[in-house]
C-alpha cells in the first residue's frame, strides 16, 4: 500500500494557531504596520519595508509542521532537514519535539513505517522522495507552490528536449530538488549558473564554442551527469531558484536568449530557447519593497534580519548595500552594543564584528527581513535598538 501523503494540511489549522502566534507574532510589528510602517522612539526612527518577513510559502510550511506534531502526538516526527533557513524557527520546531534527519545523530536508515516525515518548503529530490516512499513513512509535504511551478516548467523543458539552465546555487536544497526534476523527466539535462559571470561564460560557449574540457572543469559539479556542452547547449530553457535576486534571474534569461539568437538566428529561436516566468512573487515583492524604501525614505543605514545562509535574505542585503551602509544580522543578538554589531557582509561567508556602526544624535534606520524571518525577531530587534539609542 502506498504511503499516506498530506499535501494540503492536516485539518488542524485552528488548533495550532495560538501556539504559532505565541512563537512568531509581534504586537509591536502589528502596531507599526498600521502606523505607516514608521516608528519613532526618542532619537530613533525606524522605517519598515512594506513587505518583509514570512512569505505565504514559509508560513504554510511552518503551519503544516505544527499540525503534523499535533496530529501525531504518539509518533516520531522528523524533518528531512531545515524547514527554512532560519535558526530560530528550526530551534522552535526542535522544541516541539520534531527531529531533524540532517542532524549528526539521526539517519534515514532508522526510519520505519510508523514514522512521520515532513518535507521542507524547498522540496526534496526525487531520489529522496522515492526512498521515503519505499520506507513507508507518512509524509507531510510543505513544498512551496512557487517551487512547484519551477518544477513544472523544467519537467516540460526536459519532455520537449531542452536542457534546463537554472540560475541558482547548485548546493542549495531547492536547486538540487529542481535539478532532479529535470533529470528524471525523459532524458533531461541541467546546468546551474550562479551569476552573470557564469552565465556569460556559458553564453560565450554557445556563440563560439571552446574547450570542452575547460568548460566541464568549471561546471562539472553544477551539471547533470554526462553533460556535454557541445550537445546539450543546442536547446535551452531558463528557470531559477526562487530565492535568487529576481532582476539577475531575468537578466540571465535575456543573456541566454541573445546567445541563442546570435548562434542560430531569429528563425530558429522558437525551437532553441524557452523561458517561463519562474520568479517567486514573494521574493519579488520583498526586493521591490526595499528598493522603494530606499528611494522614498531617507535612512542612514539598513538592517536586514534573517538566516545567514538564507539566499533571499542575502539578496535583500545585497540590494540595500548598493545604496547605504547595510548590516545583515542573524537575529537581534547581532546588535551587541552601541559600538559593535555582529553581521555578515555582502558576498562574504562569515560574520564579522564592526565598530562605530550606530550614528550619534538623531538616527533613521531602515529595517527589513527575509522570507523565513518571523515578526517576533523584528520586534525584538526594534526593542534592542531602542535600548541602544537611549
Amino acid at each position: 500500500m502506498p504511503p499516506l501523503i498530506f499535501r494540503k494540511g492536516l485539518d488542524l489549522k485552528h488548533e495550532v494557531a495560538g501556539v504559532l502566534a505565541d512563537s512568531y507574532r509581534s504586537d509591536l510589528i502589528d502596531v507599526i504596520k498600521t502606523s505607516g510602517f514608521r516608528y519613532t522612539s526618542g532619537r530613533l526612527t525606524i522605517r519598515l519595508a512594506r513587505e518583509f518577513g514570512f512569505c505565504y510559502g514559509v508560513d504554510r510550511a511552518v503551519d503544516y509542521a505544527y499540525q503534523a506534531r499535533r496530529r501525531f502526538p504518539d509518533r516520531t516526527v522528523y524533518l528531512t532537514g531545515e524547514i527554512i533557513h532560519n535558526p530560530h524557527v528550526n530551534d522552535e520546531l526542535r522544541a516541539q519535539g520534531i527531529r531533524f534527519l540532517s542532524d549528526e545523530d539521526e539517519s534515514v536508515d532508522q526510519l520505519t513505517p510508523a514514522d512521520v516525515v515532513i518535507l521542507p518548503a524547498f522540496g526534496v529530490t526525487i531520489e529522496q522522495l522515492l526512498d521515503l516512499e519505499r520506507r513507508g513513512c507518512t509524509l507531510v509535504d510543505t513544498t512551496c507552490g512557487s517551487v512547484l511551478n519551477v518544477w513544472k516548467n523544467v519537467k516540460r523543458y526536459a519532455e520537449e528536449g531542452f536542457t534546463s539552465v537554472i540560475h541558482g546555487k547548485y548546493r542549495h536544497e531547492e536547486t538540487r530538488a529542481t535539478a532532479s526534476q529535470a533529470l528524471h523527466a525523459g532524458c533531461g539535462q541541467y546546468l546551474v549558473v550562479l551569476n552573470r559571470e557564469e552565465a556569460s561564460r556559458v553564453c560565450d560557449y554557445i556563440r563560439h564554442g571552446g574547450s570542452r574540457d575547460e568548460f566541464l572543469a568549471q561546471f562539472r559539479a553544477a551539471a547533470s551527469p554526462g553533460f556535454d556542452p557541445d550537445q546539450h547547449l543546442q536547446r535551452v530553457g531558463c528557470a531559477n531558484q526562487t530565492t535568487m535576486l529576481s532582476s539577475e534571474s531575468l537578466e540571465v534569461g535575456e543573456m541566454f536568449r541573445a546567445a541563442m539568437r546570435d548562434r542560430y538566428g531569429d528563425a530558429e529561436l522558437p525551437d532553441r530557447f524557452r523561458a517561463f516566468d519562474t520568479i517567486c512573487s514573494a521574493t519579488q515583492d520583498r526586493q521591490d519593497a526595499v528598493i522603494s524604501l530606499l528611494q522614498e525614505q531617507p535612512v542612514q543605514l539598513m538592517i536586514v534580519i534573517g538566516g545567514l545562509n538564507s539566499s533571499n535574505t542575502c539578496n535583500l542585503a545585497r540590494i540595500c548595500a548598493e545604496q547605504v551602509p547595510t548590516f545583515h544580522i542573524a537575529d537581534p543578538g547581532g546588535l551587541v552594543s552601541r559600538d559593535a554589531i555582529r553581521h555578515k557582509p555582502v558576498r562574504q561567508p562569515t560574520e564579522v564584528t564592526t565598530a562605530g556602526w550606530l550614528p550619534d544624535g538623531e538616527v533613521t534606520i531602515g529595517l527589513t527581513s527575509g522570507a523565513s524571518t518571523p515578526d517576533n525577531l523584528m520586534g525584538a530587534a526594534i526593542r534592542r535598538l531602542e535600548e541602544l539609542t537611549v
